[in-house]
């Protein structure tokens, strides 16, 4: 398929701007049951087994899903996955009709959820390099790393001003309205491009073993798959502990207005990388970025102070497009167009243990540090944060001087 610049920038847009649409849906739930779980249960644990189960399909069937994005129409998996998801989310609003939702309900809905949603996130990156040309790539990824801002920059705030006048269902309905632009959205790119033919005799496993060679060839991009499971690691921990940081000296409608302000980092970085994108010296900034963000990260939970905590939050928000697009950039150029589908769902399943294991063990640790200590979990999870902080900024400073990555700069 011969890409032209213009019209396939503009389909690229379209795809682009379901999935922002869809993402302030999504970070609508994810705050608001976030903000449930922790005030019925008081326990940090509690939401990092909610936010676990959202992700653990992504972990199990991203594998899968790569393979079926490289043998299938890339858009029409995209199509099923989105659209499919919002029926987890529908279960948890029917659940709430008769009064508050258990544990174990939420749980099965975020589940079901994600597990349609893992069909997503491969067909969504290979449908990227099926539209653009490398020198666009890093344009869209600062696109990208804005949509993917929205659950952060737009959904918090948005979020603690509808709880003020209404209650979680409101939210879940929302989302479930959101999931239409990117069906709608995938439709259109779909049925203006044609579905290239794929080799109907290669087996799965066959497919399997050629994406597994495609991110493990080159010691470089293993590397960097390896501290991209670190970074959601770390990601992951603060993601689960920041709002029982906030949560210990303020209300929900502050927290939403103080994650709207960290989130603001991720936009301005990812404005300027939509407009001005990254020409060189991908590797360094990354070392660079990352190691800001541990600052950031490391002083976040320093004091029960909100301009503190905003303050800090933006630094640490603020570096992650830098370091995803360099990411991205310096993985995707190294792998063939044909085994895209694969490689990002390899990349994605080992990415994805890092915040299997900060769901897992960040919340129980935050619980575990209140109960040694004698202070609050918010104080607790903000111990976490520092010292997850601090081990963010010491792996960066390694990355810097790993060779195998500065060598792929040149490659592709």
């Amino acid at each position: 398929m011969k890409k032209n610049n213009k019209s396939n920038f503009s389909k690229f847009i379209l795809l682009w701007a379901g999935e922002l649409i869809s993402g302030v849906g999504g970070g609508l739930t994810s705050f608001g049951l976030g903000v449930y779980v922790f005030q019925k249960t008081g326990s940090a644990a509690s939401m990092a087994l909610v936010t676990l189960l959202a992700f653990l399909p992504t972990l199990l069937f991203s594998v899968p899903a790569g393979v079926l994005a490289d043998r299938y129409d890339r858009r029409l998996l995209m199509m099923i996955g989105d659209g499919c998801s919002a029926l987890g989310i529908f279960y948890i609003l029917v659940c709430m009709r008769s009064g508050e939702a258990a544990l174990y309900q939420i749980c099965i809905g975020v589940f079901v959820s994600a597990v349609f949603s893992a069909l997503l996130e491969p067909s969504y990156r290979a449908t990227v390099t099926d539209l653009l040309t490398k020198e666009e790539y890093s344009r869209a990824s600062g696109m990208v790393s804005i949509a993917g801002s929205a659950r952060y920059l737009i959904s918090p705030v948005l979020a603690g001003a509808l709880l003020a006048v209404s209650d979680m269902r409101l939210l879940l309905l929302i989302d479930i309205c959101t999931f239409f632009p990117t069906v709608i959205g995938a439709a259109v790119v779909r049925k203006e491009i044609a579905v290239k033919e794929k080799a109907g005799e290669e087996s799965f496993i066959e497919s399997f073993r050629q994406g597994w060679k495609a991110v493990t060839g080159r010691r470089g991009i293993l590397i960097l798959i390896t501290v991209s499971a670190l970074i959601t690691f770390f990601m992951g921990t603060f993601q689960i502990l920041a709002q029982p940081v906030i949560l210990n000296f303020a209300d929900s409608t502050v927290l939403g207005i103080g994650e709207t302000v960290c989130a603001c980092g991720m936009l301005v970085s990812g404005l300027f990388l939509g407009v001005k994108g990254i020409k060189s010296g991908h590797a360094r900034i990354l070392s660079v970025s990352l190691f800001i963000a541990g600052i950031g990260m490391a002083g976040f939970g320093v004091r029960e102070n909100i301009f503190c905590a905003c303050g800090f939050g933006f630094l640490f928000f603020a570096m992650l497009p830098f370091a995803n697009n360099c990411l991205d950039y310096l993985i995707r150029r190294n792998i063939p167009d044909a085994l895209q589908g694969r490689a990002w769902g390899l990349i994605g399943f080992i990415s994805q243990i890092g915040y299997v294991a900060a769901y897992g063990l960040a919340g129980a640790a935050a619980d575990k540090a209140a109960e040694k200590f004698r202070v609050s979990v918010g104080r607790g999870a903000a111990g976490i944060v520092m010292a997850v902080g601090a081990l963010l900024g010491l792996t960066a400073f390694f990355l810097y001087f790993v060779k195998s990555v500065r060598a792929l700069e040149e490659a592709g």
